[in-house]
């Protein structure tokens, strides 16, 4: 029989009810043998069950991972996760046979005449460190970076901001995260004075009705999503609303589907506010007492709110919508009903755009108008897409405008606090913002960056516009530290370091709802690879910084950077803590016990709370409703490119397909990418399902084959691409356009024009 997509997910939604319900652990694992995917290992079958967490989205689904003969043969669920309580999506199944894949850089590579050639490591290290010392040493120190990931462990991501901020004394260290989760951080920064949500996932037990937009939950959060059908299936009274210009898989079980166009959702959450005000929905209790106004330059009052919002009702919304009238005001009394519960979802198609935070702030406004917040059941919770974009990076402060604890580059209180810990003088932080990611490629190409080390990522594939980068990968000398070869970004390396895998190592990742959870190693690294940590800690000591960096074990890092936690209002839990813990959710004061705050900025769950609500972070303890202006895309369409390109991924795989691309069982279920067509538009195109069409943009052009009306459906002007294939690659299309504030490019939209091939 034909191994359809259709049967690898109903095969894996058969497996999924059967974890949930509690079944055996044969079902909850997972052959390294793909051909043996039917017949899994009994538990006994292993020599011991290491406690882990998954290496995929940000969820932070708990592992268990069966070692035989110092070998993984099998992974299930935790079982004691909070996350996932025991289940596990198919990426998380078949994570053993990725492990042994013959693309596993096990030797450094240098490149000689042109070709990437086997190296000793201290040949690599030795080139690497001449190269970063004679840059400094002859353009300054602001002539090298360090571009890392929310896929690395927090130790790495502390270690390279460390190395970089501290020692080096640049700021030209940024990561994926900007791509993907800047936006986010900005939303919670100028609403609550400080990044990461208040709510949380036991939230999903107590929510009367779900606000999910910018997302599908369904594909890139699939245990979420079960937990979210399991929650319907218990009290079928829940409402869920789907906001998309796409309807997706999440749309199946949604009440009501909201498909508006591209890029106006603004002016759809000014307008549900305003029927929320209008229909005496709001708590005008909560906002005196919690709650401050801002036209996003200065102070406003409730009334001039108010007066803002008339600017969007919902007729005028409908207008630059595309929905009506009765469907906004549907959701927004749906939403603002007394006595329900409301949590709202977003992803990538709230951030990535050119009003990211923008957005993201109306989102937290609906909480803060109605009192939906920091109560069980109500929140604005935004879902993470890397298993430690939280932890490694945002909150290690290994961007280029953060420092550790939550800190920003800008204050110079900050600034000296971190100096201090360091043992560096007050100087050698600069108060100058480090390149952020776009503007760090673009370095590479125009000579400002001259050395660059990437760890964890791909950026070759994974950039907006990615060919006005290339020059950059060409001419920068590039170091990338990675499991895999080849992929788009090893192909320009000059050194690739061997970097051992995910369950070959020790360390830390930080989670969505604040969820702090360690990683045990498992098995030894393969062949001559060696983890991040002690690649940087070789790196540093080379350098000639043996002093700042004394560590011996990942332990020994955790705890410097418990220190830089201290007394910021994020405090996290001591090691000994997390190793025995499923996860320990912050702040959790002093650095002390096992029971973190489930929820934040509310008492009797977070330690500096003494009663009620209390926005501690804020100016005045007091939250921001914002009146921001409508903005939409940064590239409307036109006659020349009718159509907006908007791209995302699917359940099987992740990212650029770096791991689940070496796995047998998902290639077999998705081995290509495809664009999604409205049938109304094919059939004005003459396209019909398995046409390659090509897409072009201002930037360049790429030929896909089509889906018509399925698996997905965007709405009538709207195209839908995959992205996680490197050839072709949609990437040279979409757009490189950023937030002003955030600096995250607007991935989700750009014009295009289609014409069949």
């Amino acid at each position: 029989m034909e191994f359809s997509r259709r049967n690898f997910l109903k095969t894996c939604a058969i497996t999924a009810a059967m974890m949930a319900t509690g079944c055996s652990n044969q079902t909850q694992t997972a052959q390294v043998d793909s051909s043996k995917t039917n017949s899994a290992p009994k538990q006994n079958d292993v020599d011991q069950w290491v406690k882990s967490v998954c290496r995929y989205c940000g969820t932070g689904c708990g592992v268990l991972i069966g070692v035989k003969d110092g070998k993984v043969t099998v992974v299930k669920g935790d079982p004691d996760n909070e996350g996932n309580k025991g289940l596990l999506c198919v990426k998380g199944y078949y994570l053993p046979q990725v492990i042994y894949h013959n693309e596993r850089v096990t030797k450094p590579l240098i490149r000689k005449n042109g070709k990437l050639e086997e190296s000793t490591w201290d040949e690599a290290m030795e080139l690497i460190t001449s190269k970063f010392k004679e840059s400094i040493e002859k353009n300054g120190p602001d002539s090298v970076a360090f571009y890392g990931s929310g896929q690395q462990l927090a130790e790495e991501g502390y270690v390279a901001n460390k190395l970089f901020k501290g020692a080096i004394g640049t700021n030209n260290i940024d990561g994926n995260p900007r791509l993907c989760m800047a936006s986010a951080v900005g939303g919670f920064t100028t609403t609550f004075g400080a990044d990461e949500p208040m709510g949380c996932l036991d939230d999903f037990e107590h929510a009367d009705v779900f606000f999910i937009t910018g997302s599908n939950i369904a594909e890139a959060h699939p245990v979420l999503f079960a937990r979210l059908t399991d929650k319907k299936k218990k009290d079928p009274d829940t409402k869920i609303i789907i906001a998309d210009p796409r309807r997706h898989r999440s749309h199946e079980i949604a009440d009501i589907s909201l498909q508006f166009i591209a890029g106006t959702d603004m002016a759809l959450f000014h307008a549900m506010a305003y029927v929320i005000i209008e229909e005496g929905m709001a708590d005008e209790k909560f906002m005196a007492k919690h709650t401050s106004f801002s036209n996003g330059k200065e102070a406003i009052t409730f009334a001039e709110y108010k007066e803002f919002l008339k600017g969007f009702s919902p007729e005028r919304a409908a207008e630059i919508t595309g929905l009506t009238a009765d469907q906004i005001r549907e959701v927004a009394r749906i939403f603002g009903e007394k006595g329900k519960n409301t949590m709202s979802m977003w992803t990538m198609g709230i951030n990535q755009r050119v009003a990211g935070v923008w957005a993201n702030n109306l989102l937290h406004n609906l909480h803060l108008i109605t009192g939906k917040i920091c109560k069980p059941g109500s929140t604005s919770f935004s879902l993470t897409g890397q298993p430690s974009a939280c932890g490694s990076v945002r909150e290690t402060g290994a961007l280029s405008h953060l420092l550790p604890g939550h800190r920003v580059i800008a204050n110079e209180k900050h600034r000296k606090e971190i100096a201090e810990l360091w043992g560096v003088p007050a100087d050698r932080i600069k108060g100058q913002v480090g390149l952020h990611t776009m503007e760090m490629f673009k370095a590479c190409g125009d000579g400002r960056i001259k050395c660059l080390y990437v760890m964890c990522t791909n950026p070759a594939h994974s950039l907006p516009n990615v060919s006005a980068y290339q020059e950059g990968f060409e001419k920068v000398f590039l170091v990338v530290a990675e499991a895999f070869h080849p992929t788009a970004t090893t192909q320009y390396a000059d050194v690739v370091l061997p970097a051992a895998f995910w369950c070959e190592k020790e360390g830390v990742y930080g989670n969505t709802d604040r969820r702090t959870q360690h990683l045990a190693k498992a098995i030894e690294p393969a062949g001559e690879s060696k983890p991040d940590l002690d690649i940087l800690l070789d790196f540093a000591h080379r350098l000639g910084y043996a002093d700042m960096f004394p560590f011996k074990t990942p332990e020994d890092v955790w705890n410097e950077y418990l220190k830089c936690t201290t007394g910021t209002h994020m405090e996290l839990a001591a090691y000994p803590a997390l190793k025995e813990a499923h996860g320990i959710q912050w702040p959790v004061k002093d650095h002390k016990g096992t029971k973190g705050a489930t929820r934040r900025y509310v008492a009797p769950d977070d330690p500096y709370v003494k009663e009620g609500i209390d926005f501690y972070s804020a100016k005045d303890h007091k939250a921001v409703i914002f009146a921001r202006p409508y903005k939409g895309p940064a590239e409307p369409v036109d006659k020349e490119y009718p159509y907006y390109l908007t791209t995302g991924r699917v359940l099987e795989h992740w990212h650029t397909m770096t791991m689940t691309g070496k796995c047998p069982t998902i290639m077999k279920a998705v081995p290509k990418q495809y664009v999604e067509l409205n049938p109304k538009d094919a059939t004005e195109l003459g396209i019909i399902e398995g046409d390659v069409v090509r897409l072009i943009s201002r930037r360049g052009k790429v030929e896909i084959p089509a889906k018509v009306g399925r698996p997905g459906e965007p709405m009538p002007g709207l195209v839908f691409a995959l992205w996680f294939e490197p050839d072709p690659l949609v990437n040279i299309v979409t757009i490189d356009a950023v937030d002003a504030a955030s600096k995250e490019p607007e991935f989700k939209i750009c014009a295009v024009r289609i014409e069949k091939v």
